[in-house]
This record gives structure tokens, C-alpha cells and sequence, in this order.
């Protein structure tokens, strides 16, 4: 079967300063900026620009957002597209949805496009929903008739029905999002263009977008899914190409895809952190008792079938009940395993740190990389209350060993490990300790 999309040397370079020649007013500006000597990107040293970004500009100062891209999508496939912040995905289905042209290089298209690139693209504010939905599918290239036919499955699918002849702009962005998505996943086009915006539904709308996707993949039309999120990008698709710095990188199955996405962007992190500046996921926390630092206690890996013994370092400012620290451990693409928590512990004395060993329970780990989020609640008798709680924190290497085990597949989702063991302070810890707890007066 010939393919449904061939893309051939696609490039696509833009100047850095130029204005977007619209009108008369935008000429005038440009040539009056060139005549007081604008110097180029290049010409001014790239202050702002990393090595990688800088080897993205020709000799002319030009900069290359897409360069020698090729490869062949056939019809009915799935295909994830992934990579960093300005590698070049959005230039991409800009390029293929013919909203910017190509510099060098050529596509073919061998099919009608709808494209989502953003929240109620194509949608007009004053118009209202219904008159919206109309409105797209004519620009999509669909007669009245073929919109009038699927009205009530895109309607019904979005969910706004009581609100379908209420101006658009009166629409909150959620509510814009579904009904973008209905019309463009319903209409009768062969190619289908998801950018990143089913982030902006709830989880269930964003699990009913993943069933359409692939329920529209069954009938033999082609998607092409850009997302940040590994998890729906390993659900939805079966093949997925990364780009990286503007040039292809991967294509080939997903799952190989997201190892080389996630290598890419891997830091390394070091095994003890300091944790008292660093900043704070969300607002609300209390801090009245909080992280002061957390290491994972050996740097070499770990055996598959083994434990994970970390120490957490607490301080406390005044007076505390027991608290108790909660884990999350994510694989190196960042979708969620499991979590566990600890036993409730002593807290330290006000204006103390102390220093717990617990461990990780990660017999049912497969080998690989994982990094952890970790939070730490006050038991008290009415309820916990959430004190302190840091992300991307505690990486640790999980090696083959001699067991083999399936461990818990990624598609059964993230499960609930036993508890934390809290395991004796190891003399190295501080000069005395009592029980598996260390106390340092600050």
C-alpha cells in the first residue's frame, strides 16, 4: 500500500528578529531596522543560546527550526511524535497541515487533513458552537451535508450540547478543547493531527479522546499524535519517530522511541542533594517540618529482586506529632510505578534534623532507571497534613539479577508497593544514633 504522507528533505528556516511582512507597516518597520543596522543572531554573538541552539543557524544567520527531515507514513497507522521543547514538532504539522510552507524539501499528502494544534483552532469567538462546527468542516473540505450527518455524534461526544448555540467565546477552554477535538476526530478527513492539547481536558475526556484515536486508527485513517505525555503516547501508538534539534533522530517502534527520548534528556542527578532551597512543586505546604536532604545510600545499582535503602534527612521547627513520608517512583520517562509509605515515625526535637534509613520496597521492579517524588505528612488524630514534598529526587539503577522476573507491565498501570522499612542507622550515618533515628542539633 503506497503511503499516505511522504515527506522528502523537508526543511524550514526562519531569520531571528524578522517580522512577518502582513502589511505595509511590517515592510516599512524591517527595512528601517535594517537601514539602523540590526545586527543578525549570529552577527551579536547568540548571548541566549545554547551550543545546541547555535549549531542550529547556517552561515547567513538563518535558523533551521526543521533540516533534511525523511520518512513515509501508510495509511491506518498511529504515529507518535516526540522530542523536547523546540525540536521542531509543531513546525512540523504546521508544515503538513499547510498552515507555514516548507523552505527546501516536499511533501505529499495523499488524503484531506484535520489538525488540533492548539485550543479551538480554526474556531471563530463570535460564531457560535454549532455554527462553529459547520464553519470547520467546510474548511476541511466537507459538504453541509456530510457535517449535518455526524452533528449529533460530535455534539454528544464534546458534551456541550446545552451550550451549542452560545457564542464560543463564552466557552470556558475545556469546553473548547472537546469540541475541537469531536469535530476534527468525527469529520471524514483521511489524516488526523493531535498537538498536545488533550492536556487541557479532564481525565475523562482525555481517556475518551485516546478511544476515538484509536477507534479512527481501526477504520483505516492516519493519526499523528504529539504529546509530552509517554504514557498515552505508549497506549495510542504502535510506532513513534523523536526529533531533536530540528533533525530526525528515531523511527521505529514506541517503546524504543521513548528509551531514546528519555536518554536524550536524562540529567545526571546526584545521589545526596541538598534540599533546602530547592523549590516546591505546588503552594500550601505547611513547612513547619520539612526535608532538609535525601540519598540513596549506595551509588553503584542495584539487583533486580532487591531493596532500595535511602536516608532522609527532617528538620523541624517547632514541636510535631509522628509524620510519615510518602513515595512515588517513576520510570526514566516519567510515567508513574507505584508509591509506598513509611510507618509513622518519632519526629525529630525543634530545631533538629534527623536522619531516617528506609528503604524502598523494589522486589517488583524490572531493570531500568527510575527517580522518585516524595512527600511528608503530619499524622495527626483529625488527619494528615501535607508539610513538605519534592519531585525528581532519589535516582537509583535497577540491573538484571538472577530471578528474571516479569516484574508489574507498564499497560497494568501503577500499583501500591508494601510498606517502607525502617532499617538501623548505619554507623557511618553520625557519631550516635538511637534506635534507626540520628539526631544533629543545627
Amino acid at each position: 500500500m503506497p503511503p499516505i504522507i511522504r515527506i522528502h528533505n523537508l526543511g524550514k528556516k526562519y531569520r531571528l528578529g524578522e517580522t512577518h511582512a502582513a502589511s505595509l507597516r511590517d515592510l516599512v518597520n524591517s527595512a528601517v531596522s535594517r537601514c539602523f543596522g540590526r545586527q543578525s543572531p549570529l552577527q551579536s554573538g547568540l548571548p541566549n543560546f545554547r551550543q545546541a541552539d547555535r549549531d542550529r543557524f547556517d552561515d547567513a544567520g538563518e535558523f533551521w527550526a526543521l533540516k533534511e527531515l525523511s520518512l513515509e507514513i501508510h495509511p491506518g497507522e498511529v504515529v507518535g511524535i516526540i522530542g523536547r521543547n523546540g525540536a521542531g514538532k509543531s513546525t512540523l504539522l504546521k508544515i503538513l497541515s499547510n498552515i507555514v510552507a516548507p523552505s527546501t524539501g516536499r511533501i505529499e499528502l495523499a488524503g484531506r487533513v484535520a489538525s488540533l494544534l492548539e485550543v479551538g483552532t480554526g474556531f471563530h469567538p463570535e460564531l457560535t458552537g454549532r455554527e462553529n462546527v459547520y464553519l470547520n468542516g467546510t474548511i476541511l473540505g466537507m459538504t453541509k451535508s456530510q457535517v449535518r450527518r455526524r452533528f449529533d455524534e460530535i455534539v454528544a461526544f464534546a458534551g456541550v450540547d446545552t451550550f451549542i448555540d452560545t457564542p464560543v467565546k463564552r466557552y470556558s477552554s475545556g469546553m473548547t478543547v472537546r469540541l475541537a477535538f469531536a469535530v476534527a476526530a468525527f469529520l471524514e478527513s483521511e489524516i488526523l493531527i493531535i498537538d498536545e492539547v488533550l492536556a487541557v481536558g479532564d481525565a475523562e475526556f482525555q481517556r475518551k479522546c485516546l478511544g476515538r484515536m484509536q477507534a479512527v486508527s481501526e477504520s483505516g485513517r492516519t493519526v499523528l499524535f504529539v504529546s509530552h505525555n509517554m504514557p498515552s503516547v505508549r497506549a495510542l501508538t504502535t510506532r513513534s519517530i523523536v526529533l531533536s534539534q530540528g533533525k530526525l533522530r528515531f523511527d521505529g517502534a514506541t517503546e524504543n522511541a521513548i528509551d531514546c527520548y528519555a536518554q536524550e534528556n536524562s540529567v545526571t542527578r546526584s545521589v545526596a542533594i541538598s534540599v533546602t532551597d530547592r523549590d516546591r512543586p505546588f503552594d500550601g505546604l505547611t513547612g513547619e517540618v520539612r526535608f532538609e536532604s535525601l540519598e540513596v545510600e549506595q551509588v553503584a545499582p542495584y539487583v533486580e529482586g532487591s531493596e532500595v535503602p535511602i536516608l532522609i534527612g527532617v528538620r523541624s521547627q517547632r514541636p510535631a506529632e509522628r509524620f510519615i513520608v510518602g513515595l512515588t517512583v517513576f520510570r526514566r520517562d516519567e510515567s508513574p510505578v507505584g508509591s509506598c509509605f513509611s510507618p509513622p515515625l518519632a519526629p525529630p526535637p525543634q530545631d533538629a534534623v534527623a536522619q531516617y534509613r528506609l528503604t524502598i520496597p523494589a522486589q517488583q521492579l524490572t531493570p531500568g532507571s527510575y527517580h522518585c517524588a516524595i512527600s511528608l505528612a503530619e499524622a495527626r488524630s483529625q488527619g494528615r497534613r501535607l508539610q513538605d514534598s519534592l519531585t525528581d529526587v532519589l535516582s537509583f539503577e535497577i540491573e538484571p539479577g538472577p530471578l528474571q522476573s516479569q516484574g508489574w507491565p507498564a499497560a497494568w498501570g501503577p500499583i501500591r508497593f508494601p510498606e517502607m522499612r525502617l532499617l538501623p542507622a548505619h554507623p557511618s550515618v553520625v557519631p550516635a544514633s538511637f534506635d534507626s533515628i540520628a539526631y544533629l542539633k543545627s
